[in-house]
């Protein structure tokens, strides 16, 4: 039996369980995540994210899913919780941070406060659009309010990968609801028709989000491997992508995406995705596991 230091942070609701892995190594993370992640049995969390060094960045990030233990090549909620773990305990003192991930160098900046990180702006790197890069299993340049069955149901479909694959539906796009209340739409059974579905060959992860305004949508999701979740970086950023690209919101604009757990600020551009939100720190423990 071995005991593991752990830090409880959120970011949105969407809550982690870190482990410092920059002296030491955990061995089967799918197994941690999965027993420790349950809100009745274990810490509770969406997930688990070790903490690790890295070669060409100030830190690394792994994160493993809260049900089945799979891995996540990205979570925007995680990565803020990351750099605030490396600042606020003094590893890394700059504001300007790079974290590697398993889709690449991501680049934060922090906003301190007190002397401790409230806040943190990620470039999340651009949308990928094509099909291939999602990926699904559908035709054209990009898949764009795209009629599909999906169970009984014809949902019209934006698709983009943020470093995981996301569908993204909007109320007046979901044919059998029309324009309904998001808190009314049973996302236990619609998030895993979409995540299993066969067209989507990594599964996916589910968006159904109300246009409030050009600068305000309200989302739900549904992250594979997890089920929903009160918030989503990777799920915000590409519920605002969406909108843009379905004429809803404005390019190079900062649009409010807010989630059952707090608020982000998106930003989609030309060239990159910029997400901005604050990350807290709940609490520290040590827990064991065989």
């Amino acid at each position: 039996m071995r005991e593991l230091p752990f830090t409880k942070m959120h970011g949105c609701g969407n809550d982690y369980i870190y482990f410092d892995c920059l002296n030491k190594n955990i061995a089967n993370p799918e197994a941690l995540s999965r027993q420790l992640s349950h809100r009745r049995t274990g810490i509770g969390g969406d997930g688990i994210v070790l903490i690790l060094p890295s070669t060409i960045a100030d830190g690394r990030m792994r994160m493993f899913n809260s049900k089945d233990g799979s891995e996540s090549a990205m979570c925007g909620n995680a990565l803020p919780g990351v750099a605030k773990y490396l600042y606020d305990r003094g590893i890394v003192t700059r504001e300007q941070m790079r974290i590697e991930t398993e889709c690449g160098i991501k680049e934060l900046s922090l906003a301190i406060k007190g002397g401790k990180t409230a806040a943190v702006r990620v470039d999340m790197g651009p949308a990928a659009l094509r099909p291939e890069e999602i990926p699904v299993d559908l035709t054209g340049d990009a898949i764009i309010s795209r009629p599909v069955t999906i169970g009984s149901a014809t949902h019209k479909i934006t698709c983009v990968s943020m470093g995981n694959p996301h569908a993204v539906v909007f109320t007046v796009g979901m044919k059998e609801l029309g324009e309904v209340e998001l808190a009314s739409i049973d996302l236990e059974n619609i998030g895993p028709l979409f995540e299993n579905n066969p067209i989507f060959p990594q599964r996916v992860n589910l968006s159904v989000a109300h246009v409030i305004n050009r600068n305000h949508i309200r989302v739900r999701v549904w992250e594979r491997g997890s089920g929903e979740t009160w918030g989503s970086g990777t799920g915000a950023c590409a519920t605002a992508v969406a909108a843009v690209l379905n004429g809803y919101g404005d390019k190079d604009s900062d649009i409010l995406v807010e989630m059952p757990g707090g608020e982000l600020i998106i930003r989609y551009t030309d060239t990159t995705v910029y997400m901005t939100g604050d990350i807290t720190e709940v609490f520290e423990g040590v827990t064991k596991f065989t």
